[in-house]
């Protein structure tokens, strides 16, 4: 048993944010994520409310990044290997 706990989204190696998800819940997540996306494309873009999709396309993006702040890795500048 590791002490450490486990991440959904590790740190990028470099720069600042997260990677791709490790755990099945990551996945979930980002497939929860792209799956709104579409939808929201198929409802609203076919009716020309491009505003409307914008927004939504902005909330489902702030969703996103909470989930990965509160469940990934702390968030710092990386520069490669430590």
């Amino acid at each position: 048993m590791t002490d450490q706990p486990k991440y959904w989204f590790p740190a990028k190696r470099y720069g600042w944010g997260w990677g791709w998800p490790q755990t099945w819940q990551g996945r979930v997540a980002l497939s929860i994520f792209f799956v709104l996306l579409a939808a929201g494309g198929l409802v609203l873009l076919p009716d020309g409310q491009i505003p409307l999709f914008l927004g939504y396309t902005v909330l489902l993006c702030c969703v996103l990044m909470a989930v990965c702040y509160v469940k990934g890795e702390p968030p710092r500048w990386r520069w490669g290997k430590e």
